[in-house]
């Protein structure tokens, strides 16, 4: 099996250990291997055919919660991300990981009727207490309501697949705070029904590019792309270096996190209409380590309550995409960390916790921790 690694890239690590203590899995078990200066060790031993890419290989590989916390945290630049997305392809080609049942729950995510009606199903499923704890999943909803309908032409608001089976009231709450800045968005057609982030994440990189070509044609022109969803905007924000064009280049260039956008047009916002009191601050890691768009989060919040920061340093949830189901042991043991650093924050007076990622707050939510999006909280405070 060849890993078919950019051989620069994968130079730039020198092994000074910085990303440690960034690095979820290595803070849970203190397992070198399970670190990304272990994991890139092993992808350079396998590369230069010392080691075969085994099973104890696979299993280092599959353990990343691909967080990319490592990233900010190291003075060489290191890419980790597209050295572990390239490998999760490499090994998923081989048929060592993402098997089959796998493959088909990722297939279903862009047909997105089939989408809502089963997420419909497993709310009910739910309810009747058929699905196992295990699965990391907080409780979904029976009724989402209207979709969005389109205002007009400023903006696109990109509302993906998950996001909108699972939190579509935050699609409807993000358009009513687009309108307040004075614009007007509407919401692409069906070939935007997923942006390919859980594809990456999974090594199916050639489905992922698919469907990166069917939202980009779904989303023509120059009006910004605005995403609320920390995960899906730093998919769409990685356009450039999947697909490998310059049309996915421009692309990536329009999309704005929500909170960016709206930071900039805080002035045609005016005030809020009321005060929400103490919000603790939760980063999803692609909205924190890829996007870098975490502060105006911060920004916005503080307009109309007292933000309450966590004490970790933005170290992951576990969440991690599909990671809190397939690795149900170690999500939870990197959730108990944040569970930790979440009640010395409600010390502080907090109960809420502002969270700009499905995942994260599925995630958090099942293990009973009271979880809203930034724009909900937002939607509420600027309401007459």
């Amino acid at each position: 099996m060849e890993l078919r690694l950019d051989a620069d890239e994968l130079a730039t690590c020198v092994g000074c250990g910085l990303c440690l203590p960034h690095c979820p899995t290595f803070r849970v078990t203190g397992e070198e291997a399970l670190s990304p200066r272990g994991r890139i060790a092993s992808m350079r031993s396998v590369v230069a055919g010392l080691t075969p890419a085994d099973e104890q290989f696979t299993d280092f590989m599959s353990s990343c919660v691909q967080c990319r916390g490592c990233e900010p945290a190291c003075p060489s630049g290191v890419p980790y991300g597209h050295l572990i997305e390239g490998t999760r392809a490499a090994l998923a080609e081989a048929g060592r990981t993402t098997p089959w049942w796998q493959r088909l729950g990722y297939r279903l995510l862009p047909h997105h009727r089939t989408l809502l009606i089963g997420t419909t199903l497993l709310a009910v499923a739910q309810r009747l207490r058929l699905v196992p704890r295990a699965l990391g999943l907080a409780r979904l909803p029976l009724r989402r309501g209207a979709a969005v309908q389109d205002t007009g032409t400023d903006v696109w608001l990109f509302t993906g697949c998950v996001m909108d089976a699972w939190q579509r009231p935050t699609h409807r709450a993000t358009q009513r705070m687009i309108a307040r800045a004075g614009a007007t968005s509407r919401a692409p057609g069906r070939g935007a029904g997923c942006c390919g982030a859980l594809h990456v994440h999974a090594g199916l990189a050639d489905e992922a590019r698919g469907l990166a070509r069917r939202v980009m044609s779904a989303m023509p022109g120059d009006a910004p792309i605005v995403v609320n969803s920390a995960g899906c905007g730093a998919q769409l924000r990685e356009y450039g270096h999947l697909v490998g064009t310059p049309d996915a280049v421009s692309f990536s260039a329009r999309v704005r996190d929500v909170h960016e956008w709206l930071l900039e047009r805080r002035e045609e916002l005016g005030p809020p209409a009321r005060q929400l009191g103490s919000v603790i601050v939760q980063d999803p890691c692609h909205l924190r380590h890829v996007q870098k768009a975490h502060l105006p989060v911060r920004a916005l919040l503080a307009a109309c309550s007292t933000v309450i920061e966590l004490d970790d340093d933005g170290l992951c949830c576990g969440a991690g995409g599909a990671y809190s189901a397939l690795e149900p042991e170690l999500a939870g043991r990197i959730r108990a960390r944040k569970l930790d650093a979440i009640e010395r924050a409600r010390l502080k007076g907090g109960q809420v916790v502002a969270s700009a990622n499905p995942g994260c707050a599925m995630h958090l939510g099942a293990a009973g921790v009271s979880v809203r999006h930034p724009i909900d909280l937002l939607d509420d405070a600027y309401s007459s």
